[in-house]
């Protein structure tokens, strides 16, 4: 009877569809497990295809490949540990989310997800089946139980596994961030070992795919709760866990505890990370935005400089006759202070050519957004001229309350093929620059110090489109304004409840009109990092055309 088990855990970072690397980053771990002397290799959730595949894995190719390179990693990786990694499975019409035990040149054991999540991001259930639960798995002398994901979010799939003989808990995971999740996922794992007495390990991805982040944060709990191993948060790690068989059972022996960071810090990472892996993953090694001498812009150029590094970022400076002098002040002294390339190209020139040219068709009309939105729909027409000319991919800057509520025009500052801060609230935006200014991290790439001036935080924000404009012309307070929509959006509050606590029912209406006429942009808007339970698109799916209002 085997006295000990080691498990080598791989914290990696998949790139979606790219089954050849994927299974070479597992067979460089394999061989260093193997080396280490450990009995199995585990990879995460679907970390074969990558994660999450939405539609693409209903397509019988895609499969098909999958299927053909699982077979090949378990040939080419038979004389060694185990190695349990996930990808889809098909039986006749049926589809599901697997992980297979490979051993010995061949598939030992396909086990295959239970509870299919369809909440939140996630549509499971509309490409996969819903498996029965399988036993455990016998690997190197241990009965170990496999609940996918899901099926450890909930307690009856691991009480089957329990009761059926299962000594140690492994859970893959493609679990992404949001503000608070390392927490949620901690008490659930806790309960799922108060429930069962066995130790758990919970194994989760890392790294960005479109608009969701995966953050890692592995972890290894013994029977009592008592923590063994913590691997830390966005980054790849790989790790080994050393089991022992004492007289209460299988016990983890303790390992290295990483600490998480937590508020500002893991947003920012998540931000940091998701922009450079959706740069990476999709081909491109430069970005370009519109930099204003605002904070929303200001902010952007510094997580782009983190991600791929200062010289790799363009900023372009675009001014009309509104552009105030501090403004372009503000615009040089950001990009000067974090590395970047800052080029300025007026646009007063062009503006004038589309007045001339629309003079005819607008007489005897008055000048109003019409001719504000054309400013910002030359800055974008620029911009994408550079970014067509040169490679560099654009980044647009609209914060959550802007995209909230529209203000910000489409195919205008709303260009571009990635938001970082698409799911930051204005008011959030603020503290962001002010955490950022004061902390910095081994993982960033910018210059350490006060990237964005205080005068960019502090100056009441302004698009610049007219004299004198400001944001508060046509909104409410940015915290009055978060305050509604975190209410509206976040918590799905009626207009009674924000009006009881202490909200303005005009101001209240006027915010929820916004927000449900300014749905057609958003459909169009570019994806961006999820930081919150309730981003725009997967987590809120509502529709462009709708007249209900909530009258009460």
């Amino acid at each position: 009877m085997a006295k000990t088990f080691r498990l080598t855990l791989a914290q990696l970072n998949p790139v979606l569809g790219d089954f050849a690397a994927n299974a070479t980053k597992a067979k460089s771990v394999w061989q260093t497990a193997k080396e280490a002397g450990a009995d199995m290799v585990g990879f995460t959730e679907m970390f074969l295809t990558g994660y999450q595949t939405q539609d693409l894995v209903m397509k019988p190719a895609f499969v098909d490949a999958a299927r053909a390179t699982i077979e090949a990693l378990a040939r080419d990786c038979a004389d060694g540990p185990a190695i349990g990694i996930g990808a889809p499975h098909r039986e006749a019409s049926r589809l599901y989310n697997a992980y297979y035990i490979l051993q010995g040149g061949r598939i030992a054991a396909t086990i295959l997800k239970h509870h299919l999540p369809n909440s939140d991001v996630f549509d499971e259930k509309r490409v996969f089946v819903s498996a029965d639960v399988s036993g455990p798995v016998r690997i190197g002398g241990v009965r170990v139980g496999i609940p996918i994901c899901e099926d450890a979010w909930h307690p009856d799939v691991c009480e089957t596994l329990a009761e059926t003989g299962a000594e140690i808990l492994f859970v893959p995971n493609g679990s992404p961030y949001h503000r608070g999740k390392p927490n949620v996922r901690m008490n659930l794992m806790v309960a799922r070992v108060v429930e069962t007495g066995l130790p758990l390990v919970y194994l989760n991805m890392v790294g960005g795919q479109d608009d969701q982040v995966f953050d890692g944060t592995t972890f290894v709990l013994n029977p009592g709760g008592r923590m063994a191993l913590q691997l830390p948060q966005f980054d790849e790690a790989v790790a080994h866990v050393d089991f022992e068989r004492t007289e209460d059972g299988w016990r983890a022996r303790q390992g290295e505890l990483a600490t998480l960071p937590t508020g500002h810090e893991a947003d920012y990472h998540a931000m940091v990370l998701g922009l450079r892996d959706y740069l990476a993953k999709s081909g491109f090694k430069k970005v370009l935005l519109g930099l204003s001498g605002g904070i929303d812009s200001a902010i952007v150029a510094t997580i782009a400089a983190d991600a791929i590094g200062p010289e790799n970022v363009r900023c372009v400076m675009l001014p009309s006759a509104y552009t105030s002098e501090h403004s372009l002040q503000d615009a040089g002294e950001v990009a000067r202070n974090l590395g970047c390339r800052l080029d300025t190209v007026p646009i007063s020139g062009a503006q004038a050519a589309v007045g001339e040219a629309l003079a005819p068709l607008f007489a005897g009309t008055q000048a109003g957004i019409t001719e504000e939105n054309v400013q910002s729909r030359l800055r974008g027409l620029l911009l994408m001229a550079l970014s067509n000319k040169f490679g560099e991919m654009l980044l647009t800057t609209g914060n959550k309350s802007e995209v909230a509520v529209g203000y910000c025009t489409i195919y205008g500052d709303m260009n571009g093929g990635y938001n970082p801060i698409k799911d930051l609230y204005k008011t959030r935006v603020f503290s962001m620059c002010r955490w950022r200014n004061e902390n910095h991290r081994p993982w960033m790439m910018a210059p350490a110090g006060e990237m964005i001036p205080p005068r960019v935080i502090d100056k009441p924000p302004s698009a610049e489109l007219r004299p004198d404009q400001k944001d508060e012309d046509s909104l409410p307070p940015y915290p009055v304004l978060d305050g509604i929509l975190e209410g509206l959006v976040d918590r799905e509050e009626s207009v009674s409840e924000l009006v009881a606590k202490g909200y303005d029912r005009a101001t209240v209406k006027k915010v929820e009109h916004l927000l449900y006429i300014s749905e057609y942009k958003r459909f169009q808007s570019a994806p961006g990092v999820r930081l919150t339970q309730r981003a725009f698109w997967l987590d809120r799916r509502y529709p462009i055309v709708n007249r209900w209002r909530d009258e009460g």
